[in-house]
């Protein structure tokens, strides 16, 4: 697949796709931007290409809790799929791009027309769960500067760049921790030379060493996509002995 390419629709049979996409419009996530609030209703789906949103879980007036991730690997819209047409979470660009934005019923329309896009997102939606599972265990269990790795690790896979931006105060929302608590990771992480970070610009100087720190959910995730990436087209799982992530 061409990396300039959101891969849910890359993986489609050229008919579906080409219909799909007759039925989109390219647009610019811009960071910062929400794209839906949790309780509203969804008036579009969004298949990012080189941008990436998080996902949020907003309680008693918090400023909210990344719980999932969306870059080009996946849509944000995926509720549409099981007939639901609310957001269960708001919706916040963290990396600015490019994606192709679709109105609700023109997406459910082509849902029900294309078989290959019931197949790719059903397999979308399995990954999903695992990811949403994995990152509640890693808030209950995981220390911060493990945390923090892993988030700057899924952070750079979608800015497919060494390079991005991101403050103090939104990694505390999205960590759900304190803001001296990222200071203190994130100097951490710096002096142990594997990320320069300055006045909320982060440059990934070691990825290898950045893995060996970042907690077991980060290997967790990769595997549940690559995983999904294996299935069939009939939605099946080819099994295969998985590898250790302790």
């Amino acid at each position: 697949m061409s990396p300039a390419e959101n891969h849910l629709i890359a993986q489609l049979p050229a008919t579906d796709r080409k219909r799909l996409l007759a039925l989109c419009e390219p647009v610019q996530l811009v960071m910062g931007e929400v794209l839906c609030e949790a309780g509203q209703a969804t008036h579009h789906a969004y298949f990012p290409i080189d941008g990436f949103i998080s996902l949020m879980a907003r309680v008693d007036g918090h400023p909210g809790l990344e719980v999932a991730m969306v870059g080009r690997e996946g849509m944000l819209g995926a509720p549409l799929v099981l007939g639901v047409a609310t957001a269960p979470l708001r919706a916040l660009v963290q990396g600015p791009g490019s994606a192709w934005r679709i109105a609700s019923a023109n997406f459910l329309r082509e849902l029900a027309h294309s078989e290959a896009l019931q197949r790719s997102l059903g397999r979308y939606l399995y990954m999903r769960l695992t990811q949403l599972a994995v990152a509640a265990t890693c808030l209950r269990y995981h220390l911060i500067v493990p945390r923090l790795a892993r988030w700057l690790l899924m952070s750079q896979d979608r800015a497919h760049a060494d390079h991005f931006h991101v403050t103090h105060e939104v990694l505390a929302a999205m960590l759900g921790v304190r803001r001296v608590g990222i200071t203190v990771a994130a100097g951490t992480l710096q002096r142990s030379g594997l990320i320069a970070y300055h006045r909320g610009d982060v440059c990934v100087l070691d990825r290898p060493g950045l893995e060996a720190v970042a907690c077991s959910c980060y290997e967790a995730d990769r595997l549940a996509g690559a995983r999904t990436a294996r299935m069939s087209t009939t939605g099946h799982l080819h099994l295969e002995p998985a590898r250790s992530t302790s």
